[in-house]
């Protein structure tokens, strides 16, 4: 409760500073300082104190000197994704792109919105102004919804959880005790978990939203079919792709820079940003920091190649996103590195490990890659695109992708493991 009182003083706050900005006739850049100082006050105290006092810490003890007394503070579910959102709304107001909202309530609205407000897609105040003050509820709308929420639904429960199962055994385990294709099968399992479970949960959040009024921007677009890390990251988590360009990387320069080499900096900052952002630890930062070379190095060359070799291009991004979840997953630096030591430096030994777990593989694998193919586009259109259906239609999508929720909530039900990867962030 205590997060909750937080969360409505520090909204209220920003949503009178950002009324008083768009009035102004001077000082406007004061007042929007003001803002996304008092937001990003709070993600920096409430998510990074502990990483700063700790590494603070840690010098000190290698010093021989006393650390510093900290009692750890707990990090409220979902801070990074309202963060975002309260400095979208700053930003957009103070370019005078939209007009600030004229009640608190709405503005409440729009940054406690429940569907999105925990783990994404990042809503941009922009993309549902208008939803919030003359949204429309209608019933084709609702059941849109219902099909979009159950597809994620069984996204999340019936292949990333099964998965995570997998990756969990393998790769907190000691990594002495896991042979090479252990290792292989481990970070194979967390590649296709956080994909179906992140992007589950962006179709619920879109579902749930549709179903209230709302449209929400997509979030994932058959990410794994990318041909280079940069078209990884136009399909992957695109609202917070979108939010780092608009806000981040352009204000730094982006690509019009007199000094070529600027250009490199500023996608190497932007990704480091982004991987901290991701989490308090120095795994992310190397998650971010891989991912920026990568970035760089398309650029310099590795796109015209990948381009080149067609259909491996696929294959060969694929690898180095899976590589970079090594470092997104393994927060223990020392681990981390011993891990990738089984996968390139260790016999591979045997893959009994995979006996029960196969199926969900196989599934992953399918709708990962569907799309690479004429039937798999269309199928992905007539759930993800398509606005307009026949009563027929509805009548058996009803039927079916009820069977579909009916089926996960039993499974749910009936099991004790369930995590949303992205709460955490």
């Amino acid at each position: 409760m205590d997060f909750v009182g937080i969360l409505l003083i520090a909204s209220t706050a920003n949503f009178f500073i950002v009324r008083i900005m768009d009035k102004a006739s001077e000082h406007r850049k004061r007042y929007l300082t003001a803002s996304i100082v008092l937001n990003l006050g709070l993600l920096l105290y409430f998510k990074y104190a502990n990483f700063f006092v700790g590494n603070f810490n840690a010098a000190l003890h290698s010093m021989g000197i006393d650390e510093v007394g900290w009692t750890k503070v707990a990090l409220p579910i979902g801070i990074s994704f309202y963060t975002f959102q309260t400095i979208t709304y700053a930003v957009d107001v103070y370019r005078k792109e939209n007009p600030p909202l004229n009640k608190l309530t709405d503005y409440l609205l729009y940054i406690l919105s429940f569907p999105q407000m925990i783990a994404g897609p990042i809503v941009r105040y922009g993309t549902v102004a208008r939803d919030i003050t003359s949204r429309k509820e209608v019933i084709d709308d609702k059941l849109f919804g219902f099909y979009r929420f159950s597809i994620g639904l069984a996204k999340k429960v019936l292949i990333a959880n099964y998965l995570g199962e997998q990756a969990d055994l393998i790769m907190d385990a000691k990594v002495s005790g896991i042979n090479g294709s252990e290792a292989w099968i481990g970070i194979l399992a967390y590649t296709f978990q956080i994909y179906f479970d992140f992007a589950g949960y962006s179709d619920m959040a879109i579902g749930m939203g549709r179903m209230i009024g709302f449209k929400f921007p997509e979030n994932f677009d058959s990410p794994y079919t990318s041909k280079s890390i940069t078209e990884f990251w136009r399909r992957w988590h695109i609202t917070l792709g979108n939010f780092m360009r608009d806000y981040l990387y352009i204000p730094l320069g982006g690509n019009k820079n007199k000094w070529k080499n600027r250009v490199y900096v500023n996608l190497t900052v932007v990704f480091l940003i982004s991987g901290f952002w991701h989490g308090a630890s120095w795994n992310y930062v190397l998650w971010g920091a891989f991912h920026g070379i990568f970035l760089v190095l398309d650029r310099l060359f590795l796109k015209k190649f990948l381009d080149r070799i067609g259909p491996f291009a696929i294959l060969i991004t694929f690898f180095i996103v899976m590589m970079g979840w090594v470092f997104f997953r393994i927060e223990n630096v020392d681990h981390l590195f011993a891990y990738f030591g089984k996968l390139f430096a260790s016999p591979l030994g045997t893959f009994e490990v995979l006996s029960q777990f196969w199926l969900p593989f196989i599934i992953a694998a399918i709708f990962s890659f569907i799309t690479l193919f004429g039937f798999g586009k269309k199928l992905g259109n007539y759930f993800f695109v398509k606005d307009r259906y026949s009563l027929v239609e509805h009548g058996i999508l009803t039927i079916s992708l009820g069977f579909v929720f009916y089926l996960c909530v039993s499974v749910v039900i009936s099991s004790g493991f369930n995590p949303f990867i992205y709460y955490r962030f």
